[in-house]
């Protein structure tokens, strides 16, 4: 959570009304333990809302129980509902405003060096599990064995099998980068402001970062071939079985999402590419099986309109990450 986070108005009436997403409502609960402007922000939506009576004769019932003896020392951080101080009743989830919080040690003193290590921490979390598991190794072994294939075993056809491949690469990523099967810390990372879509889209951009210029300069150096499609061709059906990939997420889960789009397109694209007589033909008018889904005006416009669908369809179900997955 970024240390100048505090909660609007906005978000305080949400939280008052029961309308604001799981991860939204779990950072303010957060929040508000060390924060007492804005406990007192949301303390006032809360008796402003609905639950305004039900709370008022809480706190009467209350107060006409206590007593001096009984009331906790002041400044002291109360649970939900329970008096904080003599005479005063904190709204759920919030703190007495009495007095101020109590700092929280630091753990040692500020510095370059810390401060250096807790970006990179931030940028490790951010990055996901698929830049520190086996996947980044698993596409530099892709792109060696295709090197391997044009350069030591003077294979022919190189560059449409690894365009044919580069689409769902990313895939992969994404399926070991989001998720309570792929990350531990999925439950922690979904609760914080920054989880949900904007995590999702923050880890899916690192894995497209590895991803594109490697498989894109793979196939820039592979030998060329007549009538074989562009080492770039692949980007664009690449982003848009990614988005796909995403949208259909948000109602099955990123694991079960990726692995269908992956098949999906192996099944029609690579499936007949690998069936051909490999290593693939070199006839100059074929360019391989890939060539017709990757080459071509119709074709890229097609793969631009299909990301553009996808990309809003994950915009209209982007709340959907805001909770848990189920499956």
């Amino acid at each position: 959570m970024s240390a100048g986070w505090h909660v609007d108005a906005a978000l305080a009436a949400r939280y008052a009304d029961g309308s604001a997403s799981e991860p939204d409502a779990w950072s303010l609960e957060k929040h508000v333990e060390r924060c007492g402007r804005c406990a007192a922000l949301v303390s006032a939506a809360v008796r402003g809302s609905t639950a305004g009576p039900a709370l008022a004769e809480v706190r009467g019932a209350l107060l006409a129980l206590a007593t001096p003896e009984a009331a906790p020392a002041a400044g002291r951080v109360t649970a939900v509902g329970s008096v904080s101080a003599p005479g005063r009743v904190t709204a759920p989830g919030a703190v007495s405003t009495a007095h101020a919080p109590v700092p929280v040690p630091t753990g040692g003193p500020a510095g370059p060096g810390r401060a250096r290590a807790s970006r990179v921490g931030r940028l490790a979390w951010a990055a996901g599990p698929a830049l520190r598991g086996a996947w980044i190794v698993a596409v530099l072994l892709v792109v060696a064995g295709a090197l391997a294939l044009a350069y030591g075993g003077g294979v022919d056809g190189v560059r449409p099998l690894l365009l044919a491949l580069a689409p769902v690469v990313p895939l992969a990523g994404v399926a070991v980068s989001y998720g309570r099967h792929a990350d531990p810390l999925h439950e922690i990372a979904a609760a914080t402001p920054s989880g949900g879509l904007r995590l999702l889209l923050t880890r899916t951009a690192a894995v497209l970062a590895v991803c594109v210029p490697l498989l894109t300069a793979a196939g820039a150096v592979l030998p060329a071939e007549a009538g074989a499609p562009g080492a770039a061709v692949w980007l664009l059906p690449g982003l848009a079985l990614t988005l796909a990939a995403l949208a259909l997420g948000s109602y099955v889960g990123c694991r079960t999402a990726a692995a269908a789009v992956a098949v999906a397109w192996l099944t029609v694209v690579a499936g007949p590419a690998l069936g051909e007589a490999f290593p693939f033909p070199s006839d100059a008018a074929a360019g391989g099986a890939p060539a017709w889904y990757l080459s071509g005006s119709a074709a890229q416009g097609g793969w631009a309109a299909a990301a553009a669908v996808c990309a809003g369809l994950l915009a209209l179900r982007r709340r959907s990450f805001d909770h848990l997955e189920r499956w």
